[in-house]
């Protein structure tokens, strides 16, 4: 009943998926990355915190050096210190910087891999519609982001709370303690406040990327009567793959025909393989495959064979190397010769002993 209805049943193929994504519609989750982020940037600042702190320190005590930076002022102006200023604290968060930019783009890569498309740049007039975009103002994916977002304010304030109910002794003992105390205090609180808030967030980041994940696979669903137009068009029209499968077979056939009769013994699996041998030892190193089947084709082969009263010999294991190891119109290899040898020297003997009986 659905498929008469045309709801979509069936799982997006890849080639819908490959399509989506080249339109830039990949399932990415923008709480996973900003989680991830702000994780990277609190362990960076936990590492070069210190260098990072005393840099910007010694930039500072430059500034308000009135003989220093007083006597670059005079000599280059307002101009080249702010210059100078700008470059002195680039150089400093340099490597926070990188590093950030560097673990941010991983992250993006291992949500969505690497796909670069200018498609979702390009102007849509759809996205102009108001009856669209109101359909997407009160649809279901606003709504989801809506409970999301509920959820995740709700997990950061129940942080907090929790964080400041188990410090709640050390933060009123604060107005007691000297000041290079309390900024210790405060640093660890403040230090314990950042990790669980990032961890939280970091959890709601990948629900929400599977959450995404999901939702996208829900978009792309497919119509049987879609998934059978892709097939179709993917594999060709079975009549058509039919006839060509069919004119490839006369072909084969014909080229048996012509090549079968050329041939001066058969192997055989005896059933399944039949190879065609050629030899002339005037012309020929070593004895050449003519012709070779499976099946209905070497059944073919056989039948070939004995309109023309070319003698079949059963050798499973060698009919079954040759068939898979040389190709048609190739001599064998080294190591069939003794075996080839031997049957094309029973052939001779059974070609001499009717020669005679003649």
């Amino acid at each position: 009943m659905a498929e008469d209805l045309g709801e979509k049943t069936q799982a997006p193929s890849s080639r819908k998926r490959e399509e989506a994504r080249d339109r830039g519609q990949v399932a990415r989750s923008t709480d996973f990355g900003a989680g991830t982020d702000l994780i990277v940037a609190f362990i960076l600042l936990l590492v070069f915190g210190a260098p990072l702190t005393a840099g910007l320190a010694g930039l500072i005590r430059f500034l308000l050096d009135d003989r220093d930076s007083g006597k670059m002022l005079r000599s280059e102006g307002i101009g080249d210190l702010c210059w100078w200023t700008a470059q002195q604290a680039v150089l400093v968060a340099a490597p926070i910087i990188v590093v950030l930019f560097l673990i941010t783009l991983v992250a993006h890569i291992l949500q969505v891999g690497w796909h670069p498309t200018l498609d979702p740049l390009m102007p849509k007039l759809d996205r102009l519609s108001p009856m669209k975009g109101f359909q997407r103002l009160f649809g279901t994916r606003n709504v989801v982001k809506t409970i999301l977002g509920v959820i995740k304010i709700t997990m950061l304030c129940l942080v907090v709370v929790g964080v400041s109910m188990s410090e709640w002794e050390r933060i009123v003992a604060l107005s007691q303690l000297e000041v290079r105390a309390m900024w210790s205090v405060l640093l660890v609180i403040i230090t314990k406040l950042l990790g669980w808030t990032l961890l939280v967030m970091l959890v709601i980041g990948i629900a929400d990327f599977a959450y995404q994940r999901w939702q996208m696979t829900r978009d792309l669903m497919m119509t049987r009567q879609e998934s059978r137009e892709e097939h179709k068009s993917m594999e060709g029209d079975p009549e058509i793959r039919g006839r060509r499968l069919k004119i490839a077979r006369q072909i084969a056939l014909q080229r048996l025909h012509t090549n079968v009769p050329k041939a001066n013994v058969i192997v055989t699996n005896p059933t399944h393989y039949a190879v065609a041998l050629q030899y002339d030892a005037k012309t020929m190193a070593a004895p050449k495959v003519v012709a070779k089947g499976a099946d209905f084709m070497a059944m073919r082969i056989r039948e070939i064979a004995a309109a023309h009263k070319i003698p079949v010999v059963e050798r499973p294991p060698l009919a079954r190397a040759l068939y898979a190891g040389v190709p048609v119109g190739k001599q064998i290899k080294p190591e069939y010769y003794e075996a080839v040898a031997e049957i094309l020297a029973y052939v001779y003997r059974l070609q001499d002993a009717g020669e005679k009986a003649a």
